[in-house]
């Protein structure tokens, strides 16, 4: 039974309007993909995707939640909370969970906190750690839009906000909850851009997934909030005539190859993969677009490629979207949901792959050309240190 996603809130480096959304992914506009220079400890620059607009600030009755990650997830919230409203209206606020993936949370607080003890011997007298914790997130998303049900933070690094979707499923499932609010948000620090500098994965240039000259990611910062139920919303007033699209299935696997390098032969990502076909009921023919993770490192590019290629061959067109938002670590699997939820619900042409010297270890099908999804569902991959690996599939179910 398919798991309708009722509305969809995003903010990202490709901006947080529908029109600023869908110019990015038409390749008609730019992302704010930019240059940053002091960001890394050794002084050398890289590329990021970097929110441009104002933020909305956390209300005063909610200070002790106040950071840039917080504010971030209220911009998203800020653009369904009409319909988490009618959600509390029809299932009660009970009902409805909140599973939230992330990685980074306030740590980019704590950080300027940490600076300000460097400079003036003090924390600011509003810091406090609890900021920076992982489950600092859903508490305020909870507390903010008044749910009782529920309420967690699932942190697997780059697999968070996907394992948030496969534990919506599951809840839902259960019979526990009536409704979900799931997704995931991270915001920039340098914590995480100079821990993958350490490990020689951070590209100094716009990165460059399945290139041959491919040489690490770009960091972004990103929120996506989806509201999941399985019964569909009483809107007395609705004239929306766009599709109604769908969480059709999730796959998960944990191969623990290595604990920050994938399996050279992608056997966790197949794994994911099938299983989430499994889980929707699907064949390989049924999917119309793959959204690969496509970090444009060498060891996961060259992998993902080996695992998709023996499950779809050259039959699927795919692309990576990080050369759009950046690599947003804990809130990716959210963030690429959301652009998959645009693709089926907008009928927007799948997401270009810029790849003028495609790498002699990559058989997909790439993306290089302008063309629409043929076949209405579409397989999102997100993996993860430790090999923590997730799959979602989403699609357009008929009323």
């Amino acid at each position: 039974m398919p798991i309708y996603i009722q509305d969809c809130g995003f903010h990202s480096a490709l901006g947080s309007s529908i029109a600023d959304i869908h110019g990015c992914l038409k390749n008609e506009c730019k992302s704010n993909m930019v240059k940053v220079e002091n960001m890394l400890n050794d002084g050398k620059q890289t590329v990021v995707g970097k929110i441009s607009e104002k933020l909305p600030q956390i209300p005063s009755n909610q200070a002790q939640y106040a950071s840039r990650n917080n504010q971030l997830a209220l911009s998203a919230l800020n653009q369904i909370k009409d319909s988490i409203e009618q959600a509390k209206t029809q299932f009660g606020a009970d009902r409805i969970a909140v599973v939230i993936g992330t990685s980074t949370s306030g740590i980019s607080d704590g950080e300027a906190a940490f600076k300000n003890k460097l400079t003036h011997n003090t924390f600011p007298e509003d810091y406090h750690y609890f900021k920076q914790e992982l489950g600092n997130t859903s508490e305020f998303i909870s507390q903010h839009c008044s749910l009782t049900g529920p309420s967690y933070v699932i942190s697997t690094a780059c697999s968070s906000s996907g394992r948030a979707f496969l534990t919506a499923q599951r809840l839902l499932d259960s019979g526990m909850v009536e409704a979900v609010l799931v997704g995931g948000v991270d915001t920039l620090c340098k914590l995480t851009l100079n821990g993958f500098h350490g490990l020689e994965a951070l590209s100094t240039k716009h990165c460059k997934p399945f290139s041959e000259s491919r040489d690490g990611i770009n960091i972004g910062e990103a929120a996506a909030f989806m509201l999941l139920s399985k019964t569909k919303f009483k809107r007395a007033h609705s004239t929306q005539s766009t599709p109604q699209v769908a969480l059709l299935g999730c796959g998960d696997s944990s191969d623990a190859h290595h604990i920050s390098a994938p399996h050279p032969e992608g056997n966790g990502a197949e794994q994911a993969m099938r299983k989430a076909l499994d889980s929707a009921q699907l064949q390989a023919e049924d999917i119309g677009y793959i959204n690969a993770h496509g970090t444009a490192t060498p060891l996961n590019d060259s992998m993902e490629s080996k695992a998709i290629h023996r499950i779809f061959a050259n039959k699927v067109p795919v692309s990576s979207t990080k050369p759009l938002t950046g690599h947003t670590l804990g809130a990716a699997s959210a963030i690429e949901a959301a652009i998959a939820w645009h693709i089926l619900k907008y009928d927007l042409p799948l997401p270009l792959q810029k790849c003028q010297d495609k790498a002699e270890d990559i058989e997909i099908d790439l993306v290089n050309c302008t063309q629409k999804l043929k076949v209405k569902n579409i397989l999102s991959n997100s993996f993860a240190f430790g090999g923590n690996n997730i799959s979602l599939i989403f699609g357009v179910v008929n009323d």
